[in-house]
């Protein structure tokens, strides 16, 4: 039984080591018809491995230790925080191919607020791993209601899935939209409403790489 730590990611211990990693690649390469030992490929099993480490950090982020700093000196401030077009890259778990989209993060705060930049960092952590958008979408809102237990949350995620531009049905241009909405965002349709209208819900515009 593999042994995953608090985030139900597999412990460092129970990871192969980076030799493991190289020579997995280059018998993909095999398995793909070409020869790991040729002077364009020789060097990809180390590059593939380098790549792995940074499209992938995600596993060894804390998400809940991200959102750990939190301010209440805000001077009464009440009203919906927002940080919209949040840039992603995430991969399927499905096809290991690229999902590439933006996020929109909201929450309507009770006394405590989080650091704009936290939100962006909180979305790459669970943006870097292997991912399906709708499970990335719950992580997300959840992770922000829990820290900062605010009077409500909205996340929206639009995103391009490479899975069905680049292989089977071949759709290029179409996106996947996806949104959890809790507490007064969920209750309440005026609050629904404004984050929509912020973030210009009904204009969705092309998003990159499609």
């Amino acid at each position: 039984m593999n042994q995953r730590d608090s985030n139900d990611n597999l412990s460092i211990r129970e990871r192969p080591t980076k030799a493991e990693a190289e020579e997995a690649v280059r018998t993909l390469i095999r398995w793909a018809g070409d020869d790991p030992l040729r002077e364009g490929l020789i060097e990809t099993p180390a590059r593939v491995a380098r790549a792995y480490t940074e499209f992938f950090s995600g596993y060894v982020s804390d998400p809940m230790q991200i959102l750990a700093t939190t301010f209440s000196e805000v001077d009464g401030y009440d009203e919906m925080v927002v940080l919209k077009d949040i840039r992603f890259e995430s991969y399927c778990e499905h096809h290991m191919v690229p999902i590439i989209g933006r996020a929109h993060v909201a929450y309507l705060p009770d006394h405590r607020v989080v650091g704009i930049s936290k939100l962006a960092r909180l979305v790459d952590t669970y943006a870097k791993r292997l991912q399906i958008q709708e499970k990335m979408t719950v992580q997300i809102a959840d992770a922000l209601n829990t820290v900062l237990q605010p009077k409500g949350v909205g996340v929206i995620l639009e995103a391009a899935h490479q899975c069905m531009s680049t292989r089977g049905v071949h759709k290029p241009g179409t996106s996947l939209v996806t949104s959890r909405m809790l507490g007064s965002f969920r209750d309440d349709p005026s609050t629904r409403r404004e984050f929509l209208s912020i973030i210009g819900n009904g204009a969705i515009g092309q998003l990159p790489n499609t």
